[in-house]
């Protein structure tokens, strides 16, 4: 009697503290979006002090009852789902495609290699510019930085220091919102930790020379067993990996196309402004904000449902490309991350959980069918 008293009192207890962590997640993620629209900085803040004095409620009144700021936007998304609906029924260049995926099949070793320089590097140049993460926070952080981004580059405990760095950068988010900016790195982090040093890295060196009979480091070196182990359980989530990366960079568009354009216009039109953009391409400065956004948290929606992932992008990466070529006075060092994490997917494609392999099936269920039907059909032909 009295051990089942105590059991449920251990139960109760039990429960209340998972009540407590659940109270205490949920006032933090509230506290995280009602703090982050008055803090947050777009990237735009990089190369215009000031913005325009642009109520949004007027801006959106105008732009939206304004013909030729609807109708090129609306003309655009037709001709994009006029572009993918008959790509997917004629379905061309498929020789092209495979030949393609083929090519990049060659290079997925070398994927670990490509995400700890598009990390490493910002990192390092943001500790030696003197801020923190994002060229929006002007933060000293200098000795973290340049380390974690070294020892990502040479692969020196690798997942251990994309975990530190996680960490680091989820408290800095808390205490800065402003960083949701970059907010590419949580996901090249978890990417990095997921798939670990791959090679060439100064890990699987260490592993080589532990692994063989005879050596002094052998004797030494306390982790490479345990590494191997821990190795051995996390293979299997490996291909989970175009998937983060996916979230990462998708989820990254969405917040900058939104935040940046959308819901601070004053800001982008200062920018439209200052680089004549309408000079650029004829349009109205308020085109050129709603195109842009939209444009933006429309690919990044793609990216994150695996929707024509190689293809996406690619055009992020032209994206980031005309960017720099646009603007330039924003610093290259905060794309660079985005640009390494559009060329894995170039790499992997969609992975798991994606559109593209939904559509991949779909397409060799109907090859097979017409397969099946064709001597059925030259048969009854013959009789």
């Amino acid at each position: 009697m009295g051990h089942r008293h105590c059991h449920r009192h251990r139960h109760r207890r039990r429960r209340r503290r998972r009540r407590r962590r659940i109270r205490l997640a949920s006032v933090f993620v509230l506290s995280l979006l009602i703090l982050a629209p008055s803090r947050v900085s777009a990237h735009e803040e990089y190369v215009v002090d000031d913005e325009e004095d642009v109520a949004l409620g007027e801006f959106f009144s105008e732009a939206l009852s304004d013909p030729h700021v609807i109708g090129p936007l609306v003309a655009g998304a037709l001709a994009v789902a006029l572009l993918v609906g008959g790509y997917l029924l004629v379905r061309p260049f498929q020789r092209d495609l495979a030949a393609f995926r083929f090519a990049m099949r060659e290079y997925i070793e070398y994927v670990p290699w490509l995400l700890r320089i598009s990390l490493g590097i910002p990192l390092i140049g943001a500790g030696f510019s003197g801020y923190f993460i994002s060229p929006a926070l002007e933060f000293d952080l200098r000795l973290l930085q340049i380390a974690l981004g070294f020892l990502l580059l040479f692969g020196l405990a690798t997942r251990v220091v994309a975990l530190v760095g996680l960490a680091t950068r989820v408290v800095g988010v808390v205490i800065w919102p402003t960083l949701l900016l970059q907010l590419e790195f949580v996901g090249g982090l978890a990417a990095i930790a997921l798939l670990g040093s791959g090679q060439p890295s100064a890990d699987h060196v260490l592993q080589r020379v532990a692994g063989s009979p005879g050596t002094v480091y052998r004797r030494l070196d306390p982790v490479h067993e345990r590494a191997r182990g821990f190795q051995a359980r996390i293979d299997p989530y490996e291909r989970y990996l175009p998937a983060v990366v996916r979230v990462g960079l998708g989820a990254t568009f969405i917040y900058l196309g939104v935040t940046q354009k959308l819901l601070q216009p004053g800001l982008a039109l200062a920018v439209v402004d200052r680089y004549d953009l309408t000079a650029v391409i004829p349009a109205s400065p308020e085109l050129w904000v709603m195109g842009a956004g939209l444009a933006e948290a429309g690919l990044g929606i793609a990216i994150i449902l695996g929707f024509f992932t190689r293809a996406s992008a690619a055009a992020a990466l032209a994206m980031f490309s005309l960017t720099l070529f646009a603007l330039p006075d924003d610093p290259v060092l905060a794309h660079v991350a985005l640009f390494g994490m559009a060329s894995v997917l170039l790499i992997t494609g969609g992975g798991p959980y994606a559109l593209d392999s939904r559509l991949e099936r779909l397409e060799a269920d109907t090859d097979a069918e017409t397969a099946d039907a064709t001597p059925t059909e030259a048969t009854q032909a013959r009789g």
